[in-house]
């Protein structure tokens, strides 16, 4: 297997379509170029900001070839491999890795219910399935399943069980995660922007960032900051992206980023339907966020 060193600022890219909701390939290298050249530490496809959910499994790979093309080996590549079944999660991961990819992640299971053993279960099949490093990810408020910190501390012990996203925006269960598994072997990453600081102060190795699709350069600046031991300046470029952040007020998270990423001037084109309308008054105030941010140098 081989060994990614998983840290730093992450960013979990949007998938860019043309005005007719088609591929736009062209767009995903584009973004992946801007995000590694402001700095970094991987690039994040087929995630929940990716659209994975509304992707064909035949689309996803042409996005990860894509983006591994454009990344061309200068940082690693995390692809999400999610699906609500154990049998198509293994049949995804194989064909991911087969095209390219450095770190799978493999959400919980979703629509139905499950057990933490069923969770358990899962994840272990997953990662026998291929020979590649996995991301476990958790997000409750999506999938409505909660992967528990014990269970957590169980699939760690399996060789290629590498760390997890959590998106659940409790802090608490972040430092749970950090206090029952190995800092050594087990990666712990902040999905949720506004608590990247937090989980790095506390134990963690970064975070997973759909802001960085808008302003890429200023979630670098968090971790790299935190690493030069400047923590003024790294809790001044974490306070920066409050503003945008509040805009998830105006609806569905991954239409608002994609919405102020074409904002930011960069034409990733709408979310898929039924989730890609806003109204005049929700885009005005996301325009004039963006336009607010960039004036006072948020980038």
């Amino acid at each position: 297997m081989k060994s990614v060193p998983i840290r730093g600022i992450i960013p979990a890219l949007v998938t860019p379509f043309h005005d007719d909701e088609s591929l736009n390939l062209e767009q995903m290298r584009r973004q992946t170029d801007r995000a590694i050249d402001a700095g970094a530490h991987g690039i994040f496809c087929l995630g929940t900001n990716g659209e994975f959910f509304q992707l064909t499994v035949d689309e996803r790979v042409a996005v990860l070839e894509a983006v591994v093309e454009a990344a061309d080996g200068r940082v690693p590549v995390y692809a999400g491999a999610g699906a609500i079944g154990t049998r198509d999660t293994s049949t995804i991961a194989r064909r991911l890795v087969g095209a390219g990819a450095d770190v799978l992640s493999v959400i919980t299971p979703y629509f139905a219910a499950a057990s933490q053993e069923e969770l358990y279960r899962h994840f272990a099949a997953v990662a026998e399935s291929v020979d590649a490093p996995i991301l476990l990810y958790n997000i409750p408020a999506r999938t409505n399943v909660h992967l528990n910190p014990s269970t957590v501390a169980r699939l760690a012990a399996i060789e290629n069980i590498v760390g997890i996203k959590d998106s659940s925006g409790n802090f608490d269960n972040i430092l749970q995660y950090l206090e029952l598994t190995d800092r050594d072997t087990f990666a712990v990453l902040s999905g949720t922007d506004s608590l990247i600081l937090s989980t790095l102060q506390a134990g963690g190795t970064g975070g997973i960032t759909a802001i960085a699709n808008i302003y890429p350069h200023t979630m670098v600046e968090i971790f790299e900051q935190w690493l030069a031991g400047d923590l003024d300046a790294a809790r001044a470029a974490q306070a920066r992206i409050r503003s945008v952040r509040n805009l998830f007020r105006h609806g569905n998270p991954n239409t608002i980023v994609k919405a102020a990423t074409n904002a930011a001037g960069e034409a990733v084109g709408p979310c898929r339907a039924p989730f890609n309308h806003l109204g005049d008054e929700a885009l005005a105030d996301i325009g004039a966020t963006v336009a607010a941010d960039h004036a006072r140098g948020v980038r």
